[in-house]
């Protein structure tokens, strides 16, 4: 009998094919993504059935869901947050954890760049009014000369402060671990001083709604918060009503609490919302399927 190993996440293979031969190379049987989204819970129950390994993209794998999985030895992530995942229950049913943390820095890091020069210039109001029929021109501002904020400062937000570094930008961090390169402040002065607040840190509970009323308070009536990294950092019921009342602010989030996201946020003029496409460039892609295979085929013992 082929062993089998499924694929959760939906665009799997679909910008080059490598990653996808790679597995039937080593004699597995592939069960692809039937459902082309984020699988709930159900269906990865029925997705994982018999199955000895599984690349995963962000769903939910609790401990009930993985002691059903009789089979499973190895999830291999395609990206870098395992934070779905209930890790102690994994280890204890002696399933290999893996996950590609290098291959979406610069993706992640082009796509936060992109979105604060969007609300900088007000490129989604510019391209609206046109499809309006209207030709209006916002008033925007510069990035040059402005202070960014980076709350956690890894391998991401490294890499996005190489990229604003040619703006002559001021850039200071707040992290529980600090190293070089950067001027470190704790996070109230980083909200206070910040015309750019861009949010780098894994999701765990310690930081749910880590941006929440106060910390919206103390910034500066025009300064703007990027989260590309993981939903629920920011609360955004209180995001929602900083942005209602300070026009001149701004957001830009690529990831909520619950996707897909169907909330109030979206009806802001002052916000720009990307669902959840942070590596979603072709060559980091396939660089992180790429990798995530490698991955499961050490853990397997295919490699």
């Amino acid at each position: 009998m082929t062993d089998i190993v499924a694929v959760s996440t939906s665009s799997f293979a679909k910008e080059g094919s490598r990653p996808l031969e790679m597995l039937r190379d080593a004699g597995f049987e592939v069960r692809l993504n039937p459902h082309g989204r984020t699988l709930t819970v159900d269906e990865a129950r029925a997705h994982l059935s018999g199955v000895i390994g599984l690349v995963a993209g962000t769903e939910k794998l609790g401990g009930e869901l993985l002691r059903e999985c009789s089979a499973l030895k190895c999830i291999s992530r395609v990206g870098v947050g395992i934070d779905a995942i209930d890790l102690k229950a994994a280890s204890e049913l002696g399933i290999a954890v893996k996950n590609t943390p290098e291959a979406h820095v610069d993706a992640v890091a082009e796509l936060a760049l992109a979105g604060i020069l969007a609300l900088f210039r007000k490129l989604p109001q510019s391209d609206a009014s046109i499809r309006a029929g209207k030709f209006e021109k916002p008033m925007g501002r510069l990035l040059r000369g402005k202070t960014i904020g980076f709350v956690g400062f890894g391998r991401v937000a490294r890499a996005l402060s190489a990229l604003v570094a040619p703006f002559g930008v001021e850039q200071i961090a707040s992290d529980v671990v600090r190293g070089d390169g950067v001027r470190y402040v704790e996070l109230d002065e980083l909200m206070a001083r910040a015309d750019v607040v861009t949010l780098h840190v894994p999701y765990s509970k310690s930081v749910h709604n880590l941006i929440g009323e106060a910390q919206l308070a103390r910034m500066k009536p025009d300064a703007v918060v990027v989260n590309t990294a993981r939903g629920g950092l920011i609360d955004e019921a209180a995001l929602h009503r900083h942005l209602a009342a300070n026009p001149r602010a701004g957001a830009y989030l690529d990831c909520f609490e619950k996707e897909p996201y169907t909330g109030e946020l979206a009806k802001l003029p002052n916000i720009v919302v990307t669902a959840h496409i942070g590596s979603y460039a072709r060559e980091a892609r396939v660089r992180m399927e790429t990798e995530a295979v490698e991955n499961l085929l050490r853990a397997l013992g295919r490699a």
